[in-house]
C-alpha cells in the first residue's frame, strides 16, 4: 500500500523552508487537508519573509523554526521543540543544499580544488542529512507509516558520471547518497515504519541552478510548482521495499 494512504492529521518538517524548492513543498502542504502541521525551518528571518508571511497567515499550521543545518546545537534544539508539540512526525524533507556561494563555485578542473570549499560542500550538503536522521530519530519511532526524504542530484550518482568536473558538488552529494542509505538500514530495525529516500528533483528554476540554466532545454528546466508535484506524487508512491533507494523525479531508480 503507498505510504500515504493511510495518512489522517500528518505532521511534516520541511528542512530549508525558506526559498525555492522547500518553500514550494511549504505551499503545496497548506493545500492539503491530510496535514495538519506544518514544521518549516530557516537559516536568515532576512532571506525567508514569503515564509514568514505565510507563517502570519496560518499560524495554528505552520510553525518556522530558525536553523543552521552546520550546527548539531541547533539541529538538536529544534528537534525538541518539535516534540514539545506533537509526537511524531510522517514526512521530512531535507532541502538544505548549496551549489555556489561567493567564492564557491563548481570546479571545472582540479586546479580549483580547495579544501575549505570541500569542506563546505560536506558540511551542507551530507553531514547535516544525517544529522537530522540522528536528532529527528524518535519523531520517527510509532506505528504509522512516514517518510524521511533529502534532496540529492543525479550528479551525485558515480555511475552515472561522465562528464566530471564539479569534484566537491559530485561528492557531497554521493556521500549524502551513502549516509542516507545506511540510515535506512538502521531505521529498517530501530524505526520500521520509516521509509528513507534521497531524490533528484531534476533542474528547477530556483538560485541554486540560476547560474548554469543557460544550456538546460526549456523542457527539462522545472518549474518549483512541478518539481514539488513530481517530487510529492514519488513520494506518494513509496513502500516500505524502497527504502534506501535513490529516485529521479519521475519515479525511476537512479544508480549509485
Amino acid at each position: 500500500m503507498p505510504v500515504f494512504a493511510e495518512i489522517q492529521n500528518a505532521n511534516a518538517l520541511i528542512v530549508g523552508a525558506n526559498g525555492g524548492i522547500g518553500l514550494g513543498f511549504v505551499q503545496k502542504l497548506l493545500q492539503d487537508d491530510r496535514v495538519a502541521k506544518i514544521y518549516a525551518t530557516y537559516r536568515q528571518p532576512k532571506s525567508a519573509n514569503e515564509l514568514l508571511a505565510l507563517e502570519r497567515e496560518q499560524p495554528e499550521r505552520l510553525v518556522c523554526l530558525p536553523l543552521d543545518i552546520t550546527d548539531e546545537v541547533q539541529i538538536a534544539e529544534c528537534s525538541d521543540r518539535i516534540r514539545g508539540q506533537v509526537d511524531k512526525l510522517h514526512l521530512v524533507i531535507n532541502c538544505v543544499g548549496i551549489l555556489h556561494e561567493g567564492d564557491l563555485q563548481p570546479e571545472k578542473s582540479l586546479r580549483q580544488i580547495n579544501s575549505d570549499h570541500l569542506m563546505r560542500y560536506f558540511q551542507i550538503n551530507s553531514i547535516g542529512a544525517v544529522l537530522l536522521a540522528k536528532h529527528l530519530s524518535p519523531l520517527f519511532a510509532h506505528s504509522e507509516r512516514n517518510v524521511f526524504a533529502t534532496i540529492s542530484a543525479k550528479i551525485g550518482s558515480i555511475g552515472d558520471n561522465q562528464l566530471g568536473g564539479w569534484y566537491g558538488y559530485r561528492a557531497s552529494k554521493a556521500a549524502l547518497n551513502m549516509l542516507m542509505r545506511t540510515v535506512a538500514i538502521e531505521y529498517k530495525r530501530k524505526s520500521p515504519n520509516t521509509i528513507v529516500v534521497t531524490l533528484h528533483p531534476g533542474t528547477t528554476d530556483t538560485r541554486l541552478s540560476k547560474p548554469f540554466q543557460r544550456n538546460v532545454s526549456p523542457e527539462k528546466l522545472f518549474s518549483v510548482e512541478r518539481t514539488v508535484a513530481q517530487l510529492l506524487a514519488v513520494m506518494e508512491n513509496l513502500e516500505p521495499k524502497d527504502s534506501g533507494e535513490f529516485f529521479s523525479w519521475d519515479g525511476s531508480r537512479l544508480p549509485w
